[in-house]
């Protein structure tokens, strides 16, 4: 009797703890999985390929995003805006993924469109274009680059400047070569390029007229679509033909246009013009800028211009003045003799600093013409 009174109440107790975890079993009830909704995305083009993709979504917990390159995998991301600097141009399909968990997401897509022209490589069909004449004047020399070749009234200057003038004088980072210089189109067009050679890191091309063309006094107008990027120095300059027998600044120097490249305002919006001299036995250099008012100097064609006399050299853009300088004291008698040409495309140095991380190659100038124009008037 005892025997079974203990068997009644295991099998009670068994009972109500087989009935306790069914009724567990049934107050555990799974939760539906909430997947993220309302993804949105906005695409932000800033300059030199780079682009701010903004992304946001109802309760997800993390993204990943996909820019859209061959053989790249998502990228996880926890804040939600990125920026990504596309190298070449094209078409990419960005994706973004909104994630609840690692298998769970929902996604969209945007194009991102990046043009040769975003990363200064292309030649826009727009701008700023100077008459073949002027009234008082005539049309002495011109270049309008024609052709396949440079023709004989250009150097080509090679290397680094060294034994002489290293770094060219201003520590620069490239080395000069005939390579980097094509004839096409109408165009002369000089690529800077990241490229070991002569032990340099990037290479490019500097001409000159030296015992070629040399020029006193005139109009100068050069058509040119400039280059942009930090660490790019693009340069339409003169030096006095007397510079191998009196040496450089004694010789005289007129820089019609320079541009030292970056992303802060006053850099690819806003050009330079300068004269450098001696003024008894002291180096003394000079000048003024033009900044753009919208745009930089890559968007299209401009005009870059000098009016030079014996009293004054004017500079212009697009034909309308923004400086000058008086050069009529006797000390600086040497713009008072002939100045041949150059044109350089300069990587790094002391004034623009070396490229970064935001710096796009190859990077162009390109040249549609060269004209000098000098006055009707005797003397």
């Amino acid at each position: 009797m005892i025997l079974m009174l203990v068997k009644l109440k295991t099998l009670a107790l068994l009972l109500t703890i087989l009935g306790g975890s069914n009724a567990c079993e049934e107050a555990t009830e799974e939760i539906p999985l909430q997947l993220p909704s309302n993804l949105e995305i906005d695409v932000e083009y800033l300059q030199n390929g780079q682009v701010t993709i903004n992304f946001d979504a109802a309760n997800a917990n993390f993204f990943k995003i996909d820019y859209g390159l061959p053989g790249q995998l998502p990228v996880r991301v926890e804040e939600e805006s990125v920026t990504y600097s596309y190298q070449t141009p094209g078409t990419f399909v960005v994706t973004v993924q909104a994630h609840t968990t690692e298998a769970d997401f929902i996604s969209d897509t945007r194009e991102v469109v990046i043009t040769e022209q975003m990363l200064g490589q292309g030649i826009p069909e727009t701008g700023f274009e100077s008459p073949l004449s002027y009234e008082g004047y005539s049309l002495v020399w011109q270049d309008e680059f024609e052709g396949t070749a440079l023709s004989e009234d250009w150097v080509y200057e090679i290397g680094d400047g060294c034994p002489n003038l290293c770094g060219w004088g201003n520590n620069e980072l490239q080395y000069y070569r005939r390579e980097n210089t094509t004839v096409e189109d109408g165009y002369l067009i000089i690529q800077a390029k990241q490229q070991e050679f002569g032990g340099k890191n990037y290479t490019s091309t500097r001409l000159k007229t030296q015992g070629k063309k040399s020029f006193t006094f005139g109009r100068i107008d050069i058509r040119a679509v400039l280059p942009k990027g930090q660490g790019i120095w693009p340069a339409f300059w003169m030096l006095g033909e007397s510079i191998t027998e009196i040496n450089w600044p004694a010789s005289g120097e007129i820089d019609i246009m320079e541009m030292v490249g970056g992303n802060a305002n006053g850099r690819n919006n806003t050009v330079h013009g300068t004269i450098h001299y001696d003024e008894n036995g002291t180096y003394r250099y000079t000048g003024g800028q033009h900044t753009l008012a919208e745009g930089i100097f890559n968007d299209k064609f401009h005009v870059f211009s000098i009016i030079w006399d014996a009293e004054k050299i004017v500079w212009l853009l697009d034909d309308v003045e923004f400086h000058r300088e008086d050069i009529s004291p006797a000390f600086m008698d040497e713009f008072r003799k002939p100045f041949f040409l150059l044109v350089n495309l300069a990587v790094g140095g002391n004034w623009p600093g070396s490229p970064d991380a935001t710096t796009i190659f190859p990077q162009q100038l390109v040249v549609d013409y060269i004209r000098v124009f000098q006055s009707n008037k005797a003397g």
